[in-house]
């Protein structure tokens, strides 16, 4: 029985497909056999897997939903009814097909209510759900107005759901997808019945394992329960943690859109773009109008290809290296009938920027890049990662307070509304993917781990805020396998963006790491004064140095520290400083800050990157009380004496390379500065 509860894990991960209930089938069948004749059957079932994976990718495009002339949207976030099914028997819900009635009219079922978007981990107060393994229900009911039945197209679209997800409508099912922080969607206007009452029902897994995009793995407790264990420091969120939006679109419409900037010069910019129109694009012409922030048109096209050039360009620049940064214009692509009449319309975002690097430097539209930033979570309190408007607004303003210019989205995909906000404010992304702390390098976790990174790039590609790719946080690189794996990796992102600069962020030695090799520029983490040599702040430069020094000389890249900094428990205080206490975190940020004053000096050393933003959640342990503490804003995003002290140096460093205005209240009076004069003699 215990053998036969470890592979639910395994199994309620791929309900995508009738293959799964032939393998649930099995499963029974085979409840007398030995350990190691399960262990076979987990290999097939994993096999279905990567079939799996493969055939619920969406093949189209991924645009967000936007309203136009021709398109129409509507949220579906709310509150949702919620359960948890027997975790004695998790797969009830498919053996009793909850999806095709109200949960709350399934027997003897608790059904409870849940808000859309957010993790339902820490909605409640009951431990079992928050830490639960395995497959939890949610459902709602809506409405469809009846004149969409004149519509063409109705879609359904999930911005996330952690880790994997099936969803029906009226008992349909109309989509699945594996791999959590990432968009999927689907037509359903079939399924639907318009001018009545609808019913959605998605099944939610958080199970992680080997060859799941972050890997985990699950263990049976003496009770019977099962743990999920991971390595990665961060709390497993799970849910429909963003927005969930039904749209409609014409029969033939625009499905996705590419625009990269080839060059920009003085006095002119060059486009390129292309527009895929799905149904019957035979009988449509493309029309292309780029607009400035006036709505002024300032180039345009008659094709769905091509090339626009545009005159006196505003560039998109990033915060603080300009007076206006983030300038967006507006890429219109609208589809015209025969009689020029208009089918469908779409309106894009777009900044006109270039990014060129070299063996020791990035450029933005051909201006040396230094970042200074942070590693960040989607985190907080009650919500979890769910998204949260007032939470990401008062973090960006945060960031432009503090005098950031960039961050990584450390160590996931964010949701897409604030990677807007990046786009608008001039503040450059490092955008990863899920893999982290990955240690088995198996084929089958290759194929989730491309998946992964072709969805994101499918996501972001036309993005000016996006500046480098992270293919990974922290994986085990000083094994043998990872050398091959990630030279796949990266080719892989390199086959489907070249525009953009790739790396991994590296934790093992620099004299054990191979697979940088095939990275643009290095990153890496190291925590000094904290995970090593804690309390000796006297030698923490002189090591941040030596370090920096040795990636580039082994791989003749620009380097970037990614990571580095120490918990902070908010009022602790002593003098001198010591561990734990707010002064120790300013004085550890005031020794690596000599440090990279001196590398930058070097040439080659090109961003610096404190962990963390703020505090965050984490997996129970007694080595984190209450989370990582490591932030530099509290979890509630209120300052730690730190987040001053960052302040000052970011500003300063803005003010060197940009000879910016700092702001009036970056030093606070203390004392009036007069002349002294003296008497000669």
């Amino acid at each position: 029985m215990a053998n036969r509860r470890y592979l639910f894990g395994i199994v309620t991960l791929l309900l995508l497909s009738p293959l799964i209930k032939l393998a649930y089938d099995w499963i029974h069948l085979t409840e007398t056999n030995d350990c190691g004749n399960m262990i076979q059957i987990s290999v097939i079932i994993s096999s279905f897997c990567v079939q799996l994976c493969l055939s619920s990718i969406h093949r189209g495009g991924i645009l967000f939903p936007r309203e136009s002339e021709t398109r129409q949207v509507v949220s579906l976030d709310g509150i949702w009814n919620f359960a948890v099914p027997d975790t004695n028997n998790p797969l009830m819900g498919f053996q009793h097909h909850w999806y095709k009635t109200d949960l709350r009219e399934v027997p003897k079922l608790e059904v409870i209510q849940m808000p859309v978007p957010a993790s339902y981990n820490d909605v409640t107060t009951n431990w079992k759900i928050r830490d639960h393994v395995g497959l939890v229900w949610y459902d709602r009911t809506f409405y469809v107005p009846r004149h969409w039945s004149d519509v063409e197209r109705i879609w359904v679209r999930f911005g996330s759901v952690s880790y994997a997800a099936q969803v029906w409508v009226n008992g349909h099912l109309v989509m699945s997808h594996e791999i959590g922080h990432l968009p999927f969607l689907s037509e359903v206007t079939q399924y639907l019945k318009f001018g009545k009452e609808n019913r959605m029902t998605v099944a939610c897994d958080n199970t992680l394992l080997a060859d799941t995009v972050p890997q985990g793995r699950v263990s049976e407790l003496e009770n019977g329960r099962l743990h999920q264990d991971y390595t990665f420091d961060f709390f497993n969120y799970a849910g429909i943690d963003r927005p969930v939006y039904m749209y409609t679109t014409p029969k033939t419409y625009i499905d996705d859109i590419t625009v990269f900037t080839i060059d920009v010069r003085e006095s002119q910019a060059l486009l390129q773009y292309n527009v895929s129109v799905l149904g019957d694009a035979g009988n449509t012409t493309c029309r292309i109008s780029l607009l400035d922030k006036n709505k002024t048109v300032v180039a345009g096209s008659e094709e769905s290809f091509g090339t626009l050039t545009v005159e006196h360009p505003r560039l998109w620049w990033p915060y603080l290296m300009h007076p206006e940064p983030g300038y967006l214009y507006s890429f219109q692509a609208e589809l015209l009938d025969d009689n020029g009449d208009l089918v469908d319309k779409y309106t894009l975002p777009i900044g006109i920027r270039t990014i060129t690097w070299t063996n020791t430097s990035l450029y933005i539209n051909k201006q040396p890049v230094y970042l200074h930033g942070f590693g960040r979570h989607e985190d907080s309190d009650i919500r979890g990662k769910g998204f949260d408007a007032p939470l990401v607004l008062r973090d960006y303003d945060l960031i432009q307070w503090v005098g950031a210019n960039a961050y990584r989205t450390s160590h996931y995909p964010y949701a897409e509304e604030i990677m807007d906000l990046a786009d608008q404010r001039g503040i450059m992304i490092i955008d990863e993917c899920p893999s982290v702390n990955t240690e088995f390098f198996s084929d089958t976790l290759l194929v989730k781990h491309k998946v992964s990174l072709s969805e994101l790039i499918k996501r972001d590609k036309n993005r000016p805020a996006v500046i480098i790719w992270s293919a990974s946080n922290e994986p085990r690189t000083q094994y043998s396998a990872a050398k091959n794996y990630f030279k796949k990796v990266i080719d892989h992102i390199k086959s489907l963006d070249v525009s953009r600069p790739t790396t991994i962020v590296e934790a093992q030695n620099v004299n054990v790491v191979e697979s940088s090799y095939y990275v643009d520029i290095i990153s890496f983490n190291r925590y000094n004064g904290w995970y090593q040599n804690e309390g000796n702040l006297d030698i923490v430069a002189s090591l941040v140095m030596k370090e920096a020094k040795a990636w580039h000389e082994k791989f003749n890249k620009p380097v970037i520290m990614q990571e580095y900094g120490g918990d902070t428990l908010e009022g602790l205080h002593f003098a001198p400083s010591y561990i734990w206490s707010e002064e120790y975190q300013v004085s550890l940020l005031s020794s690596h800050f000599q440090a990279f004053d001196q590398l930058r000096e070097e040439g080659f050393f090109i961003g610096e990157f404190i962990w963390n933003f703020a505090d965050f959640k984490t997996a129970q342990t007694y080595t984190r009380v209450g989370g990582n503490k490591k932030g530099i804003f509290t979890r509630s995003r209120q300052p730690k004496a730190s987040a001053h002290h960052l302040r000052r140096r970011y500003w300063g460093l803005a003010q060197q390379y940009a000879n910016i205005s700092l702001p009036e209240d970056l030093f606070s009076y203390t004392v009036a500065v007069k002349s002294q004069e003296r008497d000669e003699l």
